[in-house]
């Protein structure tokens, strides 16, 4: 079984939304059975799932001290991939959820406050010595702030080659339960989450099979780097 955490310093990155999604596009893409966890106290993912028609991807309610043994219980069980969703900042919590990851992926919307506080997760992420993946989420389309943090964030580690834009179905699909890839497969929206998963799948894949798992890029300060603070500032036009 291979572990997903979702994990962001910042409120708001989107992290519910896209562990929801990602778990939904990893079952229907064939990738086995799959499972979600919610260590957010606010559970937003536990109420997404509650309004869900489809009983898949399975929910499973535990606690942190419980953690390992539940997700050994999971692997016996002979579910394929675990998604976790963390909370909105840097606890013995989200300590706990990626010391037993795969693979940590970090949704940063594209602007200033959200890339000056990704520092601290990295941070974390490193010290665990756990693989991580930048997502940037939430993104304005042609905005220049954008490519900004594309770039910027590519410095100091491996980015998704899939942007997921700010667009009104994401939102309408979580009311209800549901993803955009379900209200329509052949939405922009839906290609994004399609084009996502399928490079986490594979690089996950390539991570498990290298001898040395390591970020893949510059080691980041919590205060942030040159190429952040050159973000901080610039206009979305």
């Amino acid at each position: 079984m291979r572990v997903i955490a979702i994990a962001s310093q910042k409120g708001g990155s989107g992290k519910t939304t896209l562990a929801g999604h990602l778990a939904v596009q990893a079952e229907r893409s064939g990738n086995g059975s799959v499972a979600m966890i919610d260590t957010d106290p606010q559970g937003s993912l536990a109420d997404w799932w509650n309004e869900r028609e489809q009983p898949t991807p399975v929910f499973v309610h535990t606690s942190t001290p419980r953690l390992e043994q539940d997700i050994e219980q999971l692997r016996s069980l002979g579910i394929d991939l675990l998604f976790i969703d963390t909370p909105p900042a840097i606890t013995a919590t989200i300590s706990d959820v990626v010391r037993v990851s795969d693979l940590v992926v970090i949704p940063t919307r594209p602007s200033p406050h959200d890339l000056r506080s990704v520092g601290r997760t990295v941070e974390l992420v490193e010290a665990l010595s756990k693989p991580l993946v930048f997502v940037v989420n939430g993104a304005t389309q042609r905005a220049r702030i954008t490519s900004e943090a594309a770039i910027a964030l590519s410095q100091h580690g491996t980015l998704a080659p899939s942007i997921i834009h700010q667009r009104v179905d994401f939102a309408a699909s979580m009311i209800d339960g549901r993803t955009v890839m379900e209200l329509d497969s052949l939405s922009r929206s839906a290609k994004e989450i399609t084009k996502l998963w399928d490079y986490l799948k594979t690089r996950m894949e390539r991570n498990m099979r290298s001898p040395s798992i390591g970020t893949g890029g510059t080691s980041m300060s919590a205060a942030g780097t040159s190429e952040l603070d050159r973000v901080h500032g610039q206009d979305t036009n």
